[in-house]
């Protein structure tokens, strides 16, 4: 038997228990997740803590959840027009703090940025072009579609800029399509639709974080899984159950992506400081060459950091890193371990490198195979 098999054979039996040893599972996805079966769906629900132990409460729990999700989507998406009710009467022009309509078109601001990112999401890939076979029953006229709120007709444009906190543009050099995908006709939907109104959603229940520019490339790989799921019932539902396990994720990662939060031992300064501490412990003459070139960790992990690697390695190489990042219980001290296993790995090339060449070494990562990426990583223990 191959260990490939061999390892499927061992997480069926760690599933098939009625109360999962949720230690032995984290400990199994530490080394990866077989990529078959749903598996990666199901560990991840569980590692993020959307599913507990108990397999018994997970019916429950998930129609609970997909109902909730149903009825904010009917509370917080849907155009102020088109709710029901004298007590909805309101006019477009009003300017209120209770109007509607005033919330309304504030909330088109965020969404234009939505927009514009997930119209460009995992490029490498066809997917999110695609359309998805469980459309919204909600939203299947078009003029219920969020993009059709912030076409160039409705909204021209709009500017985010980093204030504290709300919606936020990191400026991350971000490895972008040159084109944006295009929407579907009415009763379909594309998978980047359907990412949209996760993260709008996300952004009205979260006033005082709103929506981040980068937040999408963190959403991607979750839907990515939720919705390639061979089990045609959690399929049907990615899209609610991507939400919650997204909002999961995003209250443990949330410092990261607010700055007045920056300095904060959780925030991205801090972050990038115990890297920088990391790899002078591990190879003083490497952070010593970067020290003397002011290639600060700035540069080159903020991004790192802040969107989990998520730009750094093709998709498949991302889902396998976040089995180990989201298995561990020390999730974020094992994603600044394999941040200066990257470096780390390019030892000769940096020091032997200009400053120019040495930036654009960390920005672009070369290929490699990921595994061993992940071995060093381990090995720094």
């Amino acid at each position: 038997m191959s260990l490939y098999k061999i390892r499927v054979a061992d997480l069926e039996a760690l599933l098939d228990e009625d109360e999962l040893d949720l230690k032995a599972l984290r400990n199994f996805c530490f080394n990866g997740i077989p990529d078959c079966n749903g598996y990666r769906a199901l560990c991840w629900k569980l590692l993020l803590g959307y599913l507990g132990p108990r397999k018994s409460t997970w019916p429950a729990k998930l129609t609970k959840q997909r109902e909730l999700y149903k009825q904010l989507l009917t509370e917080m998406v849907i155009s102020p027009g088109e709710q029901d009710g004298p007590e909805c009467i309101d006019h477009p022009l009003s300017d209120g703090p209770e109007s509607n309509w005033s919330t309304f078109f504030k909330d088109n601001e965020v969404l234009l940025q939505i927009d514009k990112d997930v119209r460009r999401l995992c490029p490498d890939i066809s997917f999110f072009q695609q359309a998805t076979d469980y459309p919204c029953e909600l939203v299947r006229e078009r003029e219920r579609k969020l993009h059709v709120r912030v076409a160039p007709s409705t909204l021209s444009s709009a500017n985010v800029e980093r204030k504290g906190i709300g919606m936020t543009k990191i400026n991350l050099i971000t490895k972008r399509a040159t084109e944006s995908y295009e929407a579907m006709d009415n009763g379909q939907e594309a998978h980047w639709e359907v990412v949209e109104r996760i993260l709008f959603l996300y952004a009205k229940l979260n006033p005082g974080q709103g929506y981040v520019q980068g937040m999408n490339e963190i959403i991607g790989p979750i839907y990515y899984v939720f919705a390639s799921d061979p089990d045609l019932q959690y399929r049907r539902h990615a899209e609610a159950d991507c939400f919650f396990c997204f909002t999961a994720l995003m209250g443990e990662i949330r410092d990261f992506f607010i700055k007045t939060l920056d300095e904060s031992e959780g925030g991205i300064k801090g972050m990038m400081a115990k890297l920088s501490n990391l790899l002078h412990e591990r190879d003083a003459e490497v952070w010593e060459r970067l020290r003397e070139q002011e290639l600060y960790p700035q540069y080159y992990s903020f991004r790192w950091l802040t969107l989990l690697l998520s730009q750094e390695f093709p998709l498949p190489d991302v889902l396998r890193i976040w089995d180990s990042v989201f298995a561990d219980h020390k999730r974020y001290d094992f994603l600044i371990k394999i941040c200066c296993s990257m470096i780390l790995l390019l030892r000769e090339q940096i020091l032997e490198n200009d400053f120019a060449n040495n930036v654009k070494l960390l920005q672009n990562f070369p290929t490699m195979d990921i595994n061993v990426v992940l071995r060093r990583a381990t090995n720094l223990d």
